[in-house]
């Protein structure tokens, strides 16, 4: 049965994102695309905040820091530094340069339509795969709590991003954005603050994450390398991936960062750089609130979960729970927990009584009964591990989907804008008015809506979700990157460079990701041992470096092109609208 608290924050936050869609509609394409250019610094701070904190960063990333300790890590420096690294050395440049979108720029500052295309077909692919991603939050969360099926929760997940996304666009996402930042953070901190006080007696998780264990002489991160490694598991403060892996995942996560589209479009929706400059202090306020909650989360997740679960006594699915549960404990046994059962029920769990002694042994190796543990529902799951109130609960469901449905909603502005105003008003119908752009937009961001979805049904095949935005960061960081940061710091780069750049970056990435994902997973035959999820950024250096070579060999960028770069570096010099259609070159 659905938990009547689950159901009202559902249903009152979904609310409100429609409330606010209808009040913001767009009425023109300067609000669909970029909110009319005039969203407070703050307002954008939030809203960026909101974008930026996915299912990835709300779900899945403090599971995986929770099961694979330090290992996890490159997820929470390289999403975090990435933030930094955008907002101080890209975005002021970007909001100076005065247009809607990334291959605007592209298009723009290397005067060739060809550039602007391979632009589009590299943020499509990129916005796809990550967007796949939150498709799949939101499955998980409809299914794990509110007694729907994975799909069918993924079918209501599109109807609500299709009804704000389409009526409001960006001025509509913007606004539903600030709100579901506010759920998420509420939502991420209340449960955290609940278990840092059970566990640690500290009301701060941050603070709790680092304390001694209530009633221990013993701190947190020490106990729970005790706990992992008497049941065979790795120290939880050791990493288990190869140094240059590590490293290689946090830099394309940085550097992916920095060329994600729907990150970079939030800084256009302000007046000026200045502007900019100022939401993305407030955007990093905002995000480090939760990232500096992950941790502790992840922590006191993985604590919980072995203490509840391992050495309990199973209760198969012929089995009444409330009167088995009794049963066990009468006889002074601990008996699997209501919530093991509940995620059991929907595949994201699954044991197997290998040694048939109805015991739930959780070990490494082959002595692991938990054949499979799915480790996007553990932010999901956490409150009802640690019995924690049913309103909590029902508060972190609304927080999940609340990250999730954000950054779609983000992401699906990137696809919408692609298609109608570089395909189609810069491209290919130049004399289409505001009035049919705006009508073409809406049509486009509804086609992706449902392509998101089917993407999001079928993402399982890919990993959790964490895993699959990735990807997507790996992609931008060696497709997008390079153009945007030698667009804007070296005046001699050309339209030939970049077109290669972008090339090269792209395919090499994506034929790795595939290859080792979908046909030979033999970590063995990684190149240089680098796995799928880090390889973007060692194809980055190569597409640089190829585009160089390149720029090199070929004409230098027209003289107004060269003075167009000096002149974005001077925020507030003059506003930039870069060169007309009629200014620019003939694509190679």
């Amino acid at each position: 049965m659905v938990d009547p608290w689950t159901i009202f924050w559902v249903t009152a936050t979904f609310g409100l994102y429609i409330l606010i869609a209808i009040w913001a509609r767009a009425g023109s394409t300067s609000d669909f695309y970029v909110a009319g250019h005039d969203v407070h610094p703050t307002v954008n701070g939030m809203a960026t905040a909101a974008d930026w904190m996915s299912a990835a960063s709300f779900l899945s990333m403090a599971g995986i820091i929770a099961f694979a300790g330090y290992g996890g890590s490159p997820y929470l420096m390289g999403w975090t530094g990435g933030y930094v690294l955008l907002a101080l050395l890209l975005a002021p440049y970007l909001r100076e340069f005065g247009k809607f979108t990334v291959p605007d720029f592209v298009g723009d500052r290397y005067y060739s339509q060809t550039a602007r295309l391979i632009a589009v077909v590299c943020a499509l692919f990129v916005s796809f795969t990550y967007i796949a991603g939150q498709m799949k939050g939101v499955g998980v969360a409809f299914s794990g709590f509110l007694d729907i099926s994975y799909n069918r929760g993924i079918l209501i997940g599109m109807g609500i991003v299709f009804f704000y996304a389409v009526l409001g666009g960006m001025k509509g996402i913007t606004y539903t954005q600030v709100a579901q930042y506010c759920v998420m953070i509420f939502a991420y901190t209340v449960p955290a603050i609940f278990i840092s006080m059970i566990i640690t007696g500290n009301p701060i998780p941050q603070l709790g994450f680092v304390s001694d264990v209530k009633g221990a002489d013993v701190s947190v991160l020490q106990q729970l390398d005790n706990v992992v490694t008497d049941l065979g598991f790795g120290k939880y403060t050791e990493s288990g991936l190869s140094k240059i892996d590590l490293f290689c995942i946090t830099a394309a996560l940085m550097f992916g960062t920095a060329g994600l589209p729907h990150v970079i479009i939030r800084f256009f929706t302000v007046k000026s750089a200045q502007a900019a400059r100022k939401s993305a202090g407030w955007a990093l306020l905002f995000i480090a609130i939760l990232y500096t909650t992950a941790p502790a989360v992840a922590s006191f997740a993985r604590l919980n979960f072995v203490d509840t679960v391992n050495e309990a006594t199973y209760i198969s699915s012929t089995q009444n729970y409330e009167t088995a549960s009794k049963v066990i404990t009468d006889r002074g046994e601990k008996p699997v927990p209501e919530w093991f059962k509940e995620w059991e029920n929907r595949d994201f769990l699954t044991f197997e009584d290998k040694n048939a002694d109805g015991k739930m042994q959780y070990r490494n190796g082959k002595a692991n009964e938990l054949t499979e543990i799915d480790r996007d529902i553990f932010v999901l799951a956490n409150p009802s591990i640690a019995a924690l109130p049913n309103w909590v609960i029902g508060l972190v469901v609304a927080g999940g989907l609340a990250a999730a449905l954000s950054t779609a909603a983000g992401l699906l502005m990137v696809i919408s804008s692609a298609i109608s105003h570089d395909l189609c008003r810069r491209t290919f119908f130049k004399d289409m008015d505001d009035k049919t752009e705006l009508r073409v937009a809406r049509f486009a961001a509804a086609g992706a809506v449902g392509l998101a979805g089917l993407m999001g049904i079928y993402v399982d095949q890919l990993g959790f979700v964490a895993e699959v935005v990735a990807f997507a960061f790996g992609l931008a960081a060696a497709s997008l990157f390079p153009v945007i940061f030698l667009g804007v710091f070296w005046k001699r780069f050309n339209r030939e460079g970049a077109i290669v750049a972008m090339i090269v970056g792209m395919t090499t990435t994506f034929v790795y990701i595939c290859y080792f994902q979908f046909w030979n997973g033999n970590p063995d035959n990684y190149l240089l041992g680098i796995s799928p999820k880090g390889i973007g950024f060692a194809f980055m250096w190569v597409a640089m470096m190829v585009g160089v070579v390149v720029a090199k060999l070929t004409p230098a960028p027209p003289e107004h092109i060269q003075e167009l770069v000096a002149d974005i570096r001077v925020p507030g010099q003059r506003k930039i609208h870069g060169p007309s259609d009629e200014e620019m070159a003939p694509s190679p």
